[in-house]
């Protein structure tokens, strides 16, 4: 009885961006699919299917059995954008899977993502900017908005891999493609805005500069992937359009991210070497493999794709970087279920709502 009371606490308190695990496993298989590690890669794929399918059922018992926790969730605006991760762990399975051919369950896999994305793009964005918690929207503004950004890319992602291998709908799936890059580049500058206000007017204290930031570094990679597969659909009217676009602003959208990662890694001192906070295992830590990943899987196919040797290497050495960072943060989130952490912690940033928020 008491186990079960455990884990109705696990499944009340969990997360909604912990589907950044699946996020991060399933770029890392992407990744080293692409060196050449079939059999690790195919093992990251089943980790990456079962935790997809555990925390869809977490997800469904939180919201029968904890209803007010979820409605707490979606009050809180850095904890409602967690949302998203649904979205891009679906669609980054589904790519995954693409790579071995699974068609079928890849083309389920981008309707659900992108009715999801939908639905949460217009829903979730009005809740978080609306709530009502104590402290100002944007004093709330974190890393974890820019996941709105990683979902919307994420669907262009799945659509453009799907696309060339398909005997029909290839200009619909070009078109969703292109629209949901198009609009993720836009969302990206907006909550760069907002985040940028939020560091320079309000500045964050050192427990609050998680391992959500670098989900901005991740933004900007998993564009550069978007446009590498949109690069590289079958010819439709669309890419005649947006073809030298879609290449130019990858190519910036590298640059910039490869930017933010000498910021992001003195954050980690000053968090952990200079404040001495302790560096041990929470959710956050998945939220800094998936931009390692996508990084390095951005850096192969803009690389590859354009034809610059040595950001085709920068690639190859940051997934390497990546494949290691997750089997740290796995033996974490290991050690975390056997019970030698507290319990699985949310992702910091989320974490800190405050008691007003309630």
């Amino acid at each position: 009885m008491a186990r079960l009371r455990g884990l109705d606490d696990v499944v009340r308190e969990l997360n909604p961006a912990y589907f950044s695990l699946v996020m991060a496993t399933g770029i890392v298989s992407i990744a080293t699919e692409i060196e050449g590690w079939r059999l690790l890669s195919v093992i990251l794929m089943w980790i990456t299917g079962l935790a997809f399918g555990v925390l869809l059922l977490l997800n469904a018992a939180r919201l029968a059995r904890h209803r007010d926790a979820v409605v707490f969730d979606l009050r809180v605006p850095n904890r409602t954008f967690g949302f998203f991760t649904v979205v891009a762990a679906t669609s980054v399975l589904g790519t995954r899977l693409m790579l071995d051919g699974h068609l079928v369950a890849a083309l389920v896999l981008l309707g659900f993502a992108a009715s999801m994305w939908l639905v949460l793009g217009y829903a979730l964005p009005p809740m978080a900017f609306t709530a009502r918690i104590g402290q100002s929207q944007l004093e709330r503004a974190d890393g974890t908005w820019f996941l709105w950004v990683v979902a919307t890319q994420s669907v262009a992602v799945l659509a453009a891999a799907v696309q060339p291998h398909v005997t029909s709908g290839r200009a619909e799936l070009a078109l969703l493609a292109a629209l949901c890059w198009a609009v993720g580049v836009f969302l990206y500058m907006a909550v760069a805005l907002f985040v940028a206000a939020r560091i320079f007017m309000h500045h964050p204290k050192p427990d609050q500069l998680s391992g959500a930031y670098w989900i901005a570094m991740g933004a900007t990679a998993i564009t550069v992937v978007a446009g590498a597969n949109i690069e590289s659909m079958a010819d439709v009217p669309v890419l005649d359009v947006m073809r030298g676009t879609v290449e130019s602003v990858s190519v910036f959208f590298w640059a910039f991210g490869t930017w933010l990662v000498p910021p992001l890694l003195f954050a980690g001192y000053w968090r952990h070497i200079r404040h001495r906070i302790p560096l041990r295992y929470d959710a956050s830590f998945w939220a800094i493999v998936f931009p390692l990943g996508m990084y390095g899987v951005g850096s192969h196919q803009i690389g590859s794709v354009n034809g610059i040797p040595l950001i085709d290497h920068i690639g190859h050495v940051e997934i390497w970087i990546a494949t290691a960072a997750w089997f740290v943060t796995f033996a974490g989130f290991a050690a975390s279920l056997a019970g030698r952490s507290p319990r699985l912690l949310p992702l910091r940033s989320i974490e800190n709502a405050g008691p007003d928020a309630r």
